[in-house]
């Protein structure tokens, strides 16, 4: 989603597989997310030097060629080519204050 990867601990996955488990089958765009969702994903671990390996449809989905962000985002994490991480945070910026007048659901 947004160009980025989203990378989940297994418990966290295991969350959201049981909340899309619910979704009701009989709505198509229910069935395209989840066909969608579920052919992006891939189990992985870190190497011995802390590295992950994406399948290449992962990597073009994201843009990444050689440097990426990595940013933490509550209970997972985003990966992100720097370019679209630069242009997202960038335009993200310019709208933070009004973003964040319109979260009046939470206090923070």
């Amino acid at each position: 989603m947004e160009g980025c990867i989203f990378g989940y601990s297994m418990e966290e996955w295991q969350k959201i597989e049981a909340k899309l488990a619910k979704l009701p089958l009989t709505k198509r765009n229910t069935r395209k997310f989840m066909r969608l969702f579920y052919s992006g994903a891939m189990e992985s671990e870190f190497d011995k030097q802390g590295r992950v390996n994406f399948t290449s449809t992962l990597k073009a989905h994201a843009g990444l060629t050689k440097e990426c962000v990595i940013v933490g985002v509550s209970d997972r994490i985003e990966i992100w080519a720097k370019e679209r991480w630069d242009s997202f945070e960038e335009e993200a910026n310019e709208d933070y204050d009004d973003i964040a007048e319109n979260l009046d659901d939470i206090e923070l």
